[in-house]
């Protein structure tokens, strides 16, 4: 079984969030420089605004999350979900970035804080507690995030906002079964 010890896992937690934190502030930093003609004037409500923030900061944490999983687990099935995550969260923080670019939303460079301490208590743990708890964990955040987006899609005003959202739970739902199936659940 192999251990990270205390301190490189702090290391490994800490690069993975700040290597994401690098596109956030460039997308945002583009955007400013744009031209104002290439710039959205959609009125952005309270809502399309929370949502944005929280979509990146839970795509941030399921990429940490992911990156934590492929360095601790030796469990196929896990490494395989780890590294669809990191894939899809990628992918669909980009469309994040850009809605937020578009709107001037500046967006934090990490994972909240509750979202970095669970992923710390989880990475504490090896072997089998380890992937049991990183699913579990999982499952946690991805109907945390359903539930974000079903709130931007019922609430929220900006179109692309609301299109960033619809694109999203597909892809939020196909992890949650995912996870589920990993789990045992069905």
């Amino acid at each position: 079984m192999r251990l990270i010890p205390r301190l490189g896992l702090a290391a490994l937690l800490g690069t993975a969030v700040l290597a994401l934190a690098v596109p956030a502030q460039a997308a945002f930093a583009h955007s400013a420089a744009a031209p104002a003609a290439n710039r959205s004037a959609t009125h952005l409500s309270a809502q399309d605004r929370h949502f944005l923030i929280a979509a990146h900061q839970g795509n941030l944490a399921e990429i940490a999350a992911g990156h934590v999983a492929l360095a601790k687990s030796h469990n196929a099935k896990v490494r395989q979900i780890a590294q669809t995550l990191i894939a899809d969260h990628l992918r669909l923080d980009a469309g994040v970035q850009q809605a937020a670019a578009a709107h001037h939303v500046a967006l934090p460079t990490m994972p909240t804080r509750q979202q970095r301490e669970e992923l710390a208590v989880v990475s504490r743990k090896s072997g089998g507690a380890f992937d049991h708890a990183w699913l579990k964990l999982q499952e946690k955040s991805h109907l945390q995030t359903l539930a974000i987006i079903h709130r931007e899609l019922t609430h929220g005003c900006a179109p692309d906002v609301k299109a960033t959202a619809r694109t999203a739970k597909p892809v939020v739902r196909m992890h949650l079964d995912m996870v589920r199936a990993a789990l045992g659940k069905h």
